[in-house]
C-alpha cells in the first residue's frame, strides 16, 4: 500500500508541514508504524516558471520545506519508498549537491557522510524504541547512499542503546 503526502506551492512557501502531519500522525497513532515501512511517497506539485531549469532539489524553498519536515520527523526515511527513489530524493533535499545531466546527482561527499551517520544514529535509536532491532535495515539505507557499514559498527551502537 502506497501512502502519499502531496505538497503544493502554498504549503512549501509557508513551511506548512500539515500535509505530512495529516498522513504521518494517524500512522503513529495506529500503533504499528513498522507496517508502513518504505511505503511513503511525496508528490511535489511545485509550479515553476517555464524557463526555470532547476530540479526541485535545487530550489531553496522546496529544500527548506524538507528541512522543516526532517526536524519534525527525523526518522521519516524509514517510511520512504526507497525503491521508488524517495530516499535519494529526500537526501538531495538535505545534502548539498550538484546536478549533472550526464551523471545525475553528485552529492558533496563529506555532507553526505554526515547526513548518513546522522540518520543512522537517529534511526537506530528510533527503531530500538519501536522494538525493531534490525541492523540490516540501516545497512540497506547506507548502501542506497553508496556506503558499506560493518557489523562491528552496529554492535557498537547497540551497546549504547
Amino acid at each position: 500500500m502506497t501512502i502519499t503526502i502531496t505538497l503544493n506551492n502554498d504549503s512549501i512557501y509557508s513551511l506548512d508541514v500539515s500535509p505530512a502531519l495529516m498522513v504521518i500522525e494517524p500512522l503513529l497513532q495506529a500503533g504499528n508504524i513498522s507496517s508502513y515501512e518504505q511505503q511513503l511517497r511525496l508528490e511535489i506539485n511545485y509550479e515553476q516558471e517555464e524557463n526555470d531549469p532547476r530540479e526541485l532539489s535545487e530550489i531553496p524553498e522546496v529544500r527548506l520545506w524538507f528541512v522543516r519536515l526532517d526536524t519534525k520527523y527525523p526518522w521519516v526515511p524509514f517510511l520512504l519508498d526507497w525503491k521508488a527513489g524517495e530516499l535519494s530524493r529526500y537526501a538531495a533535499m538535505l545534502v548539498p549537491h550538484q546536478f549533472s545531466s550526464k551523471e545525475g546527482i553528485q552529492y558533496n561527499p563529506e555532507a553526505l557522510e554526515i547526513f548518513l551517520m546522522h540518520k543512522i544514529f537517529i534511526l537506530s535509536d528510533w527503531l530500538y524504541q519501536q522494538n525493531i532491532v534490525s541492523p540490516s535495515r540501516l545497512k540497506s539505507l547506507a548502501q542506497i547512499l553508496g556506503y558499506e557499514l560493518d557489523d562491528a559498527f552496529f554492535e557498537m551502537i547497540e551497546k549504547t542503546n
